[in-house]
């Protein structure tokens, strides 16, 4: 989502320098720490009540899968792989939609023509 690399961190920090100075900084830095950690600490009591409330059923799921991009990726780009392995994998018996070589000619079929 935040592409931020050391050199975009280091213009951060040179810039929170410069807005806050130097004797508000670290009382800054310290206080987002802290929101950091209220915030985590909330986000795990959250998982812990909805594994609770979901009961024992449930206690295989892995709430990581519910995200959206996970899941989009878990249950519609798997069936993509499955199709990439099954054409990457061609069958001993070649089917009406089998390719052929350069050389090849089609199967003549008096029926269809």
């Amino acid at each position: 989502m935040f592409d931020l690399s050391l050199p975009k961190l280091l213009v951060l920090a040179v810039l929170a320098l410069i807005v806050f100075g130097p004797k508000e900084l670290p009382m800054i830095a310290s206080k987002a720490g802290r929101a950091l950690n209220d915030l985590r600490r909330i986000a795990d009591g959250a998982q812990a009540d909805l594994r609770e409330g979901l009961g024992p059923e449930f206690s295989g799921l892995d709430l990581d899968d519910l995200h959206p991009r996970r899941f989009a990726q878990k249950h519609l780009l798997s069936d993509l792989h499955h199709d990439d392995k099954d054409q990457a994998e061609p069958s001993a018996a070649p089917g009406p939609h089998a390719r052929l070589s350069s050389r090849e000619r089609p199967p003549f079929d008096a029926e269809a023509t």
